[in-house]
């Protein structure tokens, strides 16, 4: 008869996301897990596979949390929908009292290349926050929002790497003067 878990392992999934987003892949070590997550190592080996394995799967659970498209795919205007978007980075930025930033751009930052696993996971969340960018910049033009000379996704690229630039001032020093002004520059460039 096979033995029950004696643990949630949603649970910890959960607690091992925290950890990892908090110091990252190198910082968090296995007795770091065993001891935040309270699950014997050969207990997180048996329901995980190892370190790698863990922080893939919660790196997935922070993906499966984000919703970037709902909020710029929503009827009426799209600029208004885009500048709370952007609005909506920032003021997590400076909420964000562990400055543990974006899991995502924490994992671009400290693995780069060297995870191809990893690394198509950021391209693919990069992807689709452009896509979502671009979307709604092409429904503001279709309505007349911005010029018919700009490119919507020309635009798209431009502010999504204004949004991960963001996401890194944001964890080391997230004044919000210089948050602010990026986004208002940024909403300046998209309207000229």
């Amino acid at each position: 008869m096979a033995r029950s878990k004696e643990f949630d392992p949603e649970v910890a999934l959960e607690k091992a996301l925290e950890l990892f987003w908090e110091r990252g892949y190198e910082g968090t070590s296995m007795a770091d897990l065993v001891e935040r997550l309270g699950v014997a190592r050969a207990s997180l080996y048996g329901t995980f596979g190892g370190k790698r394995e863990l922080y893939l799967k919660a790196l997935e659970l922070y993906l499966a949390r984000r919703d970037v498209v709902g909020p710029l795919a929503q009827p009426g205007p799209a600029l208004p929908a885009l500048r709370a978007f952007f609005d909506g980075y920032v003021a997590e930025c400076l909420a964000d009292e562990l400055r543990r930033g974006c899991m995502v751009v924490n994992s671009a930052v400290e693995f780069g290349s060297r995870d191809p696993v990893v690394t198509r996971r950021v391209v693919e969340s990069w992807a689709g926050l452009e896509t979502a960018i671009a979307a709604a910049l092409v429904r503001a033009r279709a309505q007349g929002e911005i010029p018919e000379h700009k490119d919507p996704y020309e635009l798209a690229r431009f502010l999504l790497v204004l949004l991960q630039g963001i996401r890194v001032l944001g964890r080391a020093d997230p004044d919000p003067r210089r948050l602010r002004a990026a986004v208002e520059q940024a909403m300046t460039a998209v309207q000229i």
